[in-house]
């Protein structure tokens, strides 16, 4: 890649962040600052389905009927929730999820 090619994609990636910034108070900024009902019922119901597509793509791969059957997936999954249920932070949810996972993964299973 050359030095304009470089530059150029970094002014790019600038230009397009700036702008997924800049969008929504060019869109919505005529209305006084109010969100149309549309958008509001999506920020309710699309993190819930994100994270059930992620759940799924994340158990897409295992294998119930042989190796570890699972479990360490299961017990991950249980600590993630019991934390977001105590917690309410979500990226202490992950974290402890992911964590739990990576160590049964490589101490216990």
């Amino acid at each position: 890649m050359s030095d304009f090619q470089f530059i150029l994609t970094i002014a790019v990636c600038a230009a397009a962040t700036m702008l997924t910034r800049l969008l929504p108070f060019l869109v919505f900024g005529s209305r006084g600052g109010r969100v149309p009902e549309a958008v509001e019922y999506l920020g309710h119901v699309l993190p819930a389905a994100i994270f059930g597509m992620l759940i799924v793509y994340c158990l897409k791969g295992v294998s119930f009927a042989t190796g570890s059957h699972g479990i360490p997936e299961a017990i991950a999954i249980g600590v993630t929730v019991a934390l977001h249920k105590w917690k309410h932070q979500t990226l202490v949810s992950i974290a402890g999820g992911t964590l739990c996972y990576v160590l049964l993964v490589q101490m216990v299973f």
